[in-house]
């Protein structure tokens, strides 16, 4: 399991690392407009949506959203940061809302879990998912502060897995993700402080604490998107939102943390960057 695992994350790493250094930007940002798409379709089985004419109308309601809000925020043409900034801002608010809907389960599920709450959903966080993204590799240096968000996320995820399966004894929280340990969770925050410290090497004049209150705070989103998705395939019941990636489950699995972590690194990144 995990040979495959690593083998199909040294795979989607590759396949990153080219498009994000040798696309255009333009070029980079349809591409993972394609890849929200796939795992739209597995948000749609999700949201329990069986026949395959609601599975495309969902896409083609998700292709819209992001279509208007590229266009809303500039993404194509004239990129408004600001705008991008309102909107990550309010997805955050409704991040604060799911994570008080994590600490309910499952009596919160009432709330989220009927089929036009989850369409709702989907279609809000992976557009905004999306434009956070291109918000970010659209900054100056974008690509690194991509690059850079992408690494937290990893090393969250990462730190997470290999803590959990060597150290974990105590469930971080059983009713949503009875794997889940706060070990692994730990274990994903230790690999943060190398990043940490890997960065002050290489940025002399970037101050330690502001480095870590980009850092650790987006890492921590990361475990609460991995939550979040948990909680949605727990109502579901199935173990992953698809079979496309050997080891890993589908595209919405490797996405889950990143929900959650790029809205707000973009919120950090465009109000107090340390770079």
């Amino acid at each position: 399991m995990f040979k495959q695992r690593f083998a199909t994350a040294s795979v989607l790493a590759l396949l990153f690392a080219v498009a994000l250094v040798f696309f255009s930007i333009h070029t980079f940002v349809i591409f993972i407009m394609l890849t929200v798409l796939v795992a739209g379709w597995e948000w749609s089985d999700l949201s329990r949506i069986k026949s395959k004419v609601g599975k495309l109308l969902f896409l083609v309601g998700l292709f819209t959203t992001m279509i208007f809000s590229a266009d809303y925020v500039g993404i194509f043409t004239q990129f408004d940061p600001l705008i991008g900034y309102n909107i990550c801002l309010a997805t955050m608010v409704l991040w604060a809302v799911i994570f008080l809907w994590l600490q309910g389960y499952p009596s919160s599920a009432i709330l989220w879990s009927p089929r036009p709450v989850m369409i709702a959903l989907g279609l809000v966080l992976l557009s905004v998912t999306w434009v956070a993204l291109a918000s970010i590799i659209s900054l100056d240096n974008g690509r690194f502060l991509l690059l850079l968000a992408v690494a937290i996320i990893v090393l969250a995820d990462v730190g997470g897995y290999i803590a959990g399966k060597t150290f974990g004894r105590h469930k971080l929280a059983p009713t949503i993700s009875p794997g889940k340990t706060w070990e692994g969770l730990l274990g994903g925050m230790f690999l943060q402080f190398f990043l940490v410290l890997l960065l002050t090497l290489f940025f002399a004049d970037v101050k330690l604490l502001n480095l870590c209150l980009l850092v650790f705070p987006v890492a921590l989103c990361t475990v609460m998107g991995d939550l979040f998705e948990s909680m949605l395939k727990r109502q579901r019941g199935i173990k992953d939102s698809s079979n496309l990636l050997p080891g890993h489950g589908g595209f919405l699995d490797r996405l889950d943390g990143v929900m959650a972590a790029l809205p707000l690194f973009f919120i950090i990144i465009f109000k107090a960057s340390p770079f």
